[in-house]
């Protein structure tokens, strides 16, 4: 797990003398501190898709940029205070979706999918393009049929396995989950068909590399079936977990507790053996209609649609929502 330091927060009151919100249970209890960092006043948050940690404690957000902000930076980093020392990104703009830091020897380097261009890629820290990843015309499963309608490939997230391969969720095209080496020459290609029957994928919307049980395995977020479901390197299909509703991503902490932030207004914490420890936040059942709202619509304590979480190395976690005017929330553990 990275070795960042944690956030350094300021007070434990809001700004009107109350206490803060408090979400969780028995070990797993955090104070929650919504609107967390300080974007510069020529950026305005878009809907908040991806964020990263590296082991500096820097700390990267990714977002699609709203219509009305200044700077069409569509990544913003900050310090551990919540300061911004730097912003970059304006290719992503109106398509920044996923993001990954992948520690890879001495370095650091950041995965982008980018569902505007249809594109992965791969850059260092400061936003240098090291690797391009486009249509994956290699694959049969994406190539034209009879008619010579050519399937959609519209990339939402991805992972990178020990020996650098790389995963990369179709979530919102086919449903493939297509697999590259770490030079970016095509592998192999599972997943599709968009059932719920085992080994097929309904919007592979996130993955992850889990080796919580001593091997990796690759765990994908089959979104639109509201379920997780795993698959060997080689994509065959192991076995499905539950208690998630619309999951969007993962991280994973030291201790194996799996952390998925749920699109329909909450935030799951799984232990190792993905049994449920909590759900967090709960929000309305109206949170798709909330998401275009303003401010006042969002109930303090409560998520709107997270769409990507991470923890740092004290175990607090970030969460970054689907929500036109975009939000970050610090989630510190408080047991």
């Amino acid at each position: 797990m990275k070795n960042e330091a944690a956030p350094t927060l300021l007070g434990t009151a809001s700004k009107s003398g109350s206490q803060r919100p408090i979400v969780g249970s028995g070990e797993h209890t955090y104070e929650v501190f919504h609107d967390w960092g300080e974007l510069p006043s020529t950026i305005r948050y878009g809907n908040v898709h991806g964020v990263q940690i590296d082991t500096n404690g820097l700390i990267y957000i990714h977002h699609t940029v709203h219509a009305t902000s200044q700077s069409d930076h569509s990544v913003v980093v900050f310090d551990r205070d919540g300061k911004c020392v730097t912003s970059w990104g304006g290719a992503y703009a109106g398509g920044g979706h996923g993001l990954h830091l992948n520690q890879e020897g001495a370095d650091e380097f950041l995965y982008f999918c980018d569902i505007r261009r249809c594109i992965v890629q791969k850059t260092d820290l400061a936003g240098n393009v090291q690797m391009t990843l486009g249509y994956p015309t290699e694959s049969r499963a994406y190539a034209a049929d009879e008619e010579k309608r050519v399937p959609v490939w519209k990339p939402t997230n991805l992972a990178v396995s020990g020996n650098g391969d790389i995963y990369i969720g179709d979530g919102y095209g086919s449903s493939h989950v297509v697999v590259y080496d770490k030079s970016g020459i095509y592998k192999n290609t599972f997943g599709g068909g968009m059932s719920d029957m085992a080994g097929e994928l309904n919007c592979p919307h996130g993955i992850v590399i889990d080796d919580r049980l001593g091997r990796e395995e690759v765990l994908v977020a089959d979104r639109a079936n509201n379920r997780l479901q795993y698959f060997s390197l080689d994509g065959e299909h192991l076995r499905f977990a539950d208690n998630v509703t619309l999951p969007c991503h993962f991280d994973i902490f030291r201790d194996g507790t799996l952390l998925v932030p749920d699109l329909a207004a909450r935030v799951t914490l799984l232990d190792k053996n993905n049994d449920l420890l909590v759900h967090m936040g709960v929000g309305a059942d109206d949170y798709r209609q909330r998401r275009t709202m303003s401010r006042e619509h969002f109930p303090p304590g409560r998520f709107v649609c997270p769409h990507g979480a991470c923890f740092d190395s004290e175990g607090n976690i970030f969460v970054v929502e689907w929500v036109e005017i975009g939000r970050v929330t610090f989630l510190k553990k408080v047991s």
